[in-house]
Order: C-alpha cells, then sequence, then structure tokens
C-alpha cells in the first residue's frame, strides 16, 4: 500500500501550533527590523532592531550570545531551565526592544533614516 504525501489535518494543526507564537508575533508586532545605530562617542556603528525578533524563536538563547551580549545569553538560558522552555516562548516578543534600548541607554544613537528612526522611536516607545 503507499501512502500519500500530503500531509494529514493532525500534521499541519501540529505544524500550525508550534508556530502560533511566530505568526502572532508577526501578526501584533511586526517583523524584525534593522535600525542602524552610532556610537557617540567611538562612531562605531551597529544594527539595532525592532518588531517580533523570529531569531530568537528559532535560534534561543545564542541571538543575545551573537549580539555581545553574552552574560544575558547566560540568564536566558538559566531561565529558560528553570521555566522548562516556556522562557524561549515569550521572549521572541520582547528581545529586540530590550536589546535596542539596552544600546540607546548606552550611548548609542539612532543614525538611519529619519523613516527609520522614526518607526524605531515608535516601536520602543521613546520620543523624538
Amino acid at each position: 500500500m503507499m501512502h500519500s504525501m500530503t500531509p494529514s489535518v493532525w500534521q499541519l494543526i501540529i505544524v500550525l501550533f508550534f508556530l502560533s507564537p511566530l505568526i502572532l508575533g508577526l501578526i501584533f508586532m511586526g517583523p524584525q527590523k534593522g535600525v542602524n545605530l552610532k556610537h557617540s562617542n567611538s562612531g562605531v556603528n551597529k544594527s539595532g532592531y525592532t518588531g517580533y525578533c523570529w531569531t530568537y524563536f528559532f535560534f534561543g538563547f545564542f541571538v543575545p550570545i551573537f549580539r555581545g551580549e553574552i552574560l544575558i545569553g547566560v540568564l536566558h538560558i538559566i531561565f529558560s531551565i528553570v521555566t522548562l522552555g516556556l522562557f524561549q516562548l515569550i521572549i521572541p516578543f520582547l528581545y529586540n526592544k530590550q536589546y535596542t534600548t539596552r544600546l540607546l541607554t548606552n550611548g548609542w544613537e539612532l543614525n538611519d533614516t529619519e523613516a527609520n528612526n522614526q518607526r524605531a522611536r515608535l516601536k520602543i516607545g521613546i520620543g523624538n
């Protein structure tokens, strides 16, 4: 007997269930978008991000580590273990805003087009 390669309804439901945080994040927060930042003292350029952190959804605590936030990444590992992984489903909704806010409070400034700067201000919740 040959099996069809068409996925069953239950397989589709399971996939949608596991992808639901990603889908909801994109619907309610919008896609992850970068904004250029410049350090006020050194002049070094870096990217900040706004919107739902799909990279965190897929790669978890590695995202802060790759962005240079080693301590934050270690804390995220601990929180993920303590919450049995629930933390990994919640933090993609928060991480981009937290990361960019940390940069902006540590000497970095928005340095993109006015439209991108304004979008970032709105998403982060800061004034002009």
